[in-house]
């Protein structure tokens, strides 16, 4: 069935099947090209690009169950909420994607290989630079210490990966985009699997149908990423 551009209104044919065509582990189609075009049109369908291993062909997602986390059930503890209005770590938004990137692909739990291979690296690199791509950041003095990132469309955000090198500090990363993302009009923040980590932050599994009607709600939102605010967290942490 041909998609609708979001910005233009024409219909056109996408380059994915049908998600809901996938095989019993969420795979929708194997091969295509790591190129904004590819990727910005898998995440309107709600599908995402997951690599098993570096020059095979690419590997494109959808499962059933889909996690989301909801953007008014963030759980947010109370030494959190005391990190984060210590300021003991700093906070920027898209002022080292590149780094974010890096940290997602190297840091703790990575050591032993990582799906973030220098092809997707560069793929993301590339739709941050046409304004698609997000990142924030957790600084420590003036080192990078914790981060997330993800891909914005519409309503809609993609979160990809996190990663920290201090305590709590992707924590504090998440908690700062769930406030951005709420201040900017986004409605779905997409997590795409469920891990124990993710659920004591709040993290909730929906079913396929249910996201993909989500989505498209999402999708036919204006809501933009904007500048960031340090202000907009420590609002969000003391509420």
């Amino acid at each position: 069935m041909p998609s609708r551009d979001r910005a233009t209104g024409v219909a056109s044919a996408s380059r994915f099947p049908d998600p809901r065509e996938s095989d019993p582990d969420g795979l929708v189609a194997v091969g295509g090209k790591l190129e904004p075009d590819w990727l910005l049109d898998a995440y309107r369908r709600g599908i995402f690009p997951w690599p098993q291993r570096p020059g095979e062909p690419m590997l494109w997602w959808s499962p059933d169950p889909r996690a989301i986390m909801p953007l008014d059930g963030l759980n947010v503890s109370r030494r959190l909420r005391r990190t984060i209005r210590s300021r003991r770590y700093r906070v920027t938004a898209n002022n080292d994607f590149a780094g974010v990137l890096h940290g997602c692909a190297t840091g703790p739990g990575r050591e032993e290989g990582t799906w973030l291979f220098d092809s997707m690296r560069r793929a993301y690199q590339r739709i941050h630079e046409l304004g698609h791509a997000h990142s924030v950041e957790c600084w420590l003095d003036d080192r990078l210490v914790g981060g997330v990132y993800g891909v914005a469309i519409g309503g809609l955000f993609a979160g990809e990966s996190m990663f920290h090198y201090a305590t709590d500090a992707s924590k504090v990363a998440l908690t700062a985009l769930v406030a951005q993302l709420r201040t900017r009009g986004y409605t779905l923040f997409d997590i795409q699997q469920w891990t124990p980590h993710t659920g004591r932050m709040g993290a909730v599994e929906t079913a396929r149908d249910e996201y993909l009607r989500r989505l498209d709600e999402a999708l036919a939102g204006a809501a933009s990423f904007g500048e960031f605010d340090e202000a907009t967290l420590l609002a969000y942490a003391s509420g």
